[in-house]
């Protein structure tokens, strides 16, 4: 098990126009041979917008981008034709497949905090489709088939536990709270990458929220 704190993540993003990023893999001008993926996941970014802040259309192509809104509201834009507003506890997917373009933009009064997780798909190209799931049930797995990978949305109680999925590539990363995963205390930012996990339970020292990624081994 690998653990990975908030603190270590790349910076990135424009303060001046209300964009604050953290990255925690090589990504944009930050590049490290050795922390290039893990799994499938090739970029796990947080995302930090202040009211009327966002990234102007641009474009995506063969990823798998799943996102998960922390605290506020996103709105997502495509040039598919879909224009939805996403909230914690919401499921964004947008398959970029043979390439899309898209706005993601904070309308609202309130800060905004989503976590952008980007998968390489099995296989390159398609047609773009986009899927979003409003207000995800805890402990009910989503399926991104074109990738290999499940995400677990795990919401815990003080003192309650929770089970990892066994699996040849798994990634936790804390969204909210406090737990010990392992024998290792982790806190919201943090994220854990376990090969081979087996047997692994996560104990919530607070509150807390957690998105599992299982991932199969292909390579």
């Amino acid at each position: 098990m690998d653990v990975r704190r908030a603190a270590e993540r790349y910076p990135g993003g424009d303060e001046a126009a209300g964009i604050t990023s953290r990255h925690a893999f090589s990504f944009g001008p930050h590049y490290d041979p050795d922390n290039l993926r893990f799994g499938a996941m090739i970029a796990c970014n947080e995302e930090r917008l202040a009211p009327g802040a966002g990234f102007d259309e641009h474009p995506h192509s063969h990823t798998e981008i799943v996102t998960w809104v922390v605290e506020g509201e996103l709105t997502h834009r495509d040039s598919t034709g879909h224009e939805t507003r996403v909230g914690p506890g919401d499921v964004q997917r947008l398959s970029s497949a043979g390439g899309v373009r898209h706005v993601e933009r904070n309308d609202a009064e309130a800060p905004l905090t989503f976590l952008q997780t980007w998968l390489a798909p099995l296989t390159p190209g398609g047609d773009p489709s986009y899927e979003i799931v409003h207000g995800i049930a805890d402990s009910t797995p989503y399926a991104v088939p074109e990738a290999g990978a499940m995400l677990h949305v795990r919401r815990l109680g003080l003192g309650e536990r929770t089970a990892v999925p066994d699996g040849a590539f798994v990634y936790v990363h804390v969204a909210r709270g406090e737990v010990r995963l392992d024998g290792e205390e982790l806190a919201a930012g943090d994220a854990a990458r376990i090969i081979g996990a087996k047997d692994v339970e996560a104990v919530a020292l607070s509150a807390a929220e957690l998105l599992v990624w299982e991932m199969a081994d292909r390579l």
